[in-house]
């Protein structure tokens, strides 16, 4: 099990650096308000509907918007069920471009450290 945390720590951190490139895009952070905006207001919205706990709220939001759906939770009102699909058509476009910026990001801070490698290499 100790082969996969190196990897998954270099996961981490790319990520991590690739949240500090966009930060310094406010478009970038736009995109993030609005994703953290829609997770928040479905957590909200069956936190007072499906009457959810706050933990359940957020995971079913989640799993619905990264399409994983893994079927343990439902909607069970027809409220529920008309919000969770305005909710799913608005909220995954919403979070496909967010994740797309922020491979994009990551691409990038990934061929930024590539050129200056091979720049130092190239001056030894």
């Amino acid at each position: 099990m100790i082969p996969i945390v190196a990897p998954v720590f270099g996961l981490f951190r790319r990520f991590g650096a690739a949240l500090r490139r966009g930060w310094a895009e406010p478009d970038f952070r736009g995109w993030l308000y609005l994703v953290s905006l829609v997770v928040a207001s479905g957590t909200i919205f069956y936190r007072a509907v499906e009457d959810w706990t706050w933990v359940d709220s957020v995971y079913f939001t989640v799993i619905t918007l990264t399409t994983v759906g893994y079927g343990d939770l439902n909607p069970t009102t027809p409220g529920s069920k008309i919000f969770t699909i305005v909710y799913i058509l608005i909220g995954i476009g919403l979070l496909v471009t967010f994740i797309e910026r922020v491979a994009r990001y990551a691409a990038e801070e990934h061929a930024a450290k590539r050129a200056t490698r091979r720049n130092r290499k190239d001056q030894d």
